[in-house]
């Protein structure tokens, strides 16, 4: 099957194709062992880091290199072939994980602890989630009151990416008087902070995931990212990228599972013949190829739109739903499709039926985008 994306410009198939090839290389062949080892991928999360990827979508000015958002969700794509675990990684400390840093971090985070994290050698995490907020974030109790020279945060939070091996956190409490969300900037070494025990999923082996806790931790003035109490309109402000390059990352399961479906329906035979000359395995075929090429649709229109300052949040809504849920159906019948086998760890497709309901819940449930896109019809 064909994968490419339609009209992309020179800049941005030179990057599609620079990414394919070295996880065609360097990452497929490895990704059993790094599902089966659990830990974090270092060696291509820095692979990634000299290959540019955390510089993607970063200005020149600030070290970066000034690419497309259609750009950056090829090469998330790229990567979510070879190992979600290891995409989910790096897209975390790309987007996320460093945005608002950039953006309102002083100069001396931007020295020593932006810079660094272009370069792969600092390690990001965001921590919105709580125990009792997850969609909802008016139900965030993380609480930051002010002090002589700074705030103390107090507060749980939870799946936390990356977080055993974080250097910083973007945190997000309530502060002041109407007790609004404000961001703040916490460094691994505060007192105050500890990271809690690891989560074990059903799928993402090698992406650490941990609660952290809060416990009086004193963060000073000069670590408040924005104005206090505007947390949640710069929350927004990003929520629909992560949206899209969450459909960008399934799309690049999807192509996994497609690939790996059709060498296997073409090589196993039953009464003499292989499987896939079956109609009833071609209908799954067709269906999953299908799904496939219009969730592809829905994301790059939805990227293209980001690049053109157009995006809504029901477009963004629509791409991450859309895509989500089509290609965790695909997976699901390349299970199908090689019966019993699809049931064995010998095989890779078992990891896709896995890893692919990562991208569920990030950026929003499908219940809950649904619920956005029908008001936002409604308008």
């Amino acid at each position: 099957m064909n994968f490419n994306i339609d009209h992309l410009t020179e800049e941005q198939q030179l990057i599609s194709d620079t990414f394919n090839k070295f996880v065609d290389k360097e990452v497929t062949p490895n990704a059993e062992a790094i599902d089966e080892k659990g830990e974090f991928p270092m060696e291509q999360f820095m692979a990634l880091a000299d290959m540019g990827f955390f510089r993607l979508r970063y200005p020149e000015g600030s070290g970066g290199v000034g690419a497309d958002f259609v750009s950056f969700c090829l090469a998330v794509q790229a990567i979510a072939k070879g190992s979600l675990s290891l995409a989910a990684a790096v897209s975390m400390q790309s987007l996320m994980g460093t945005y608002f840093l950039h953006k309102f971090g002083n100069e001396d985070i931007q020295e020593r602890l932006f810079q660094p994290a272009l370069d792969g050698k600092k390690i990001a995490a965001i921590c919105i989630t709580e125990p009792n907020a997850g969609s909802d974030l008016s139900s965030i109790g993380t609480s930051a009151t002010k002090v002589e020279g700074g705030y103390r945060i107090t507060g749980q939070k939870m799946w936390i990416t990356s977080a055993p091996l974080a250097d910083f956190f973007t945190v997000f409490a309530r502060a002041g008087e109407e007790k609004k969300l404000t961001m703040f900037l916490v460094e691994k070494d505060f007192e105050g902070l500890h990271v809690g025990k690891t989560i074990h999923k059903m799928g993402c082996y090698a992406l650490p995931t941990s609660e952290v806790a809060f416990d009086d931790c004193f963060v000073p003035d000069s670590h408040r990212l924005g104005e206090e109490g505007e947390g949640e309109l710069q929350l927004r402000e990003i929520l629909s990228k992560i949206r899209v390059m969450t459909g960008a990352l399934a799309l690049g399961v999807g192509e996994a599972a497609i690939t790996a479906t059709l060498e296997y329906s073409n090589e196993r035979k039953q009464f003499g013949k292989p499987i896939n000359r079956f109609q009833a395995i071609q209908l799954k075929l067709g269906e999953m190829g299908t799904d496939w090429r219009a969730s592809a649709q829905t994301v790059y229109y939805a990227a293209r739109l980001s690049d053109e300052g157009k995006l809504t949040k029901r477009e963004a809504a629509m791409s991450k739903l859309f895509a989500t849920e089509r290609i965790i159906d695909i997976c699901d019948k390349a299970t199908r499709i090689y019966g019993s086998y699809g049931f064995a760890m010998e095989y890779p497709v078992q990891r896709y039926f896995r890893d692919i309901r990562f991208t569920l819940y990030g950026g929003g449930t499908s219940e809950i985008l649904k619920m956005l896109i029908a008001r936002e019809m409604s308008v």
